[in-house]
């Protein structure tokens, strides 16, 4: 809600957490896990979440330096994180993370000067984008069609509109296939103890950024295998 709505503020209390509260990691630790205000105690996922944000900027550094798509992977792969945890959590993913992020997905590739290894051209980042909605959307109709029901949601589908834009059609396939490799793993012990059904519910949209990750981890293989 924070992100769609503005400022955060405790669940408990529901009262605006002041800046010099809300910094990351150190507020966590210096406030001993518990608001200020009604001392209910702070889920320790906030924790994670800025510990994991924290790691993830400084690999990103590593690996890039100082340059534009330092940057770019920044601003990717904290809203990546937020979607993750609010996917989880509440089957949403909001439109004020996906529609910026496939804006700056296809702006970013009018850039002369950036990276062409990662990032595609302005016509692959489109036919990407496109791609990558249009194939979820089909998925959906489909199922519509056949189970009378929602089988995924166009939150989906704007998702990996958003990895097409960025990095080009060629990664949709690829992204598909881990994510639904991770998610079927994830789901099969609880299949195996009836816990959940076939038709259970689940969240995609955090297997698609997984599905992301592997696609990048093994990027120059892929790029190999293909040439």
């Amino acid at each position: 809600m924070s992100v769609v709505k503005g400022r955060s503020f405790c669940p408990s209390c529901y009262k605006q957490i002041k800046w010099y509260n809300n910094i990351p990691l150190l507020s966590f630790i210096i406030l001993k896990a518990r608001c200020q205000e009604c001392s209910a105690k702070i889920n320790t996922k906030y924790f994670l979440v800025e510990l994991i944000s924290g790691l993830n900027f400084v690999l990103i550094f590593y690996l890039f330096g100082i340059s534009l798509t330092t940057l770019l992977f920044f601003i990717l792969s904290i809203c990546f994180l937020i979607i993750f945890f609010i996917d989880l959590k509440h089957f949403i993913i909001p439109n004020e993370l996906t529609y910026p992020l496939m804006l700056i997905g296809f702006l970013k590739s009018f850039d002369p000067n950036l990276n062409y290894h990662l990032f595609p051209n302005f016509i692959n980042s489109l036919i990407g984008g496109i791609f990558g909605y249009v194939i979820i959307w089909l998925i959906i109709f489909i199922y519509k069609k056949l189970r009378n029901k929602e089988g995924m949601g166009l939150g989906d589908a704007k998702l990996l509109s958003v990895i097409g834009f960025w990095f080009g059609w060629i990664s949709i396939p690829f992204v598909i296939f881990f994510s639904s490799v991770v998610a079927l793993m994830s789901v099969i012990p609880d299949l195996i103890k009836n816990k959940k059904k076939l038709s259970s519910q689940i969240p995609f949209g955090p297997f698609i950024i997984i599905g992301n990750l592997i696609f990048l981890f093994l990027f120059d293989q892929i790029k190999l295998f293909l040439n």
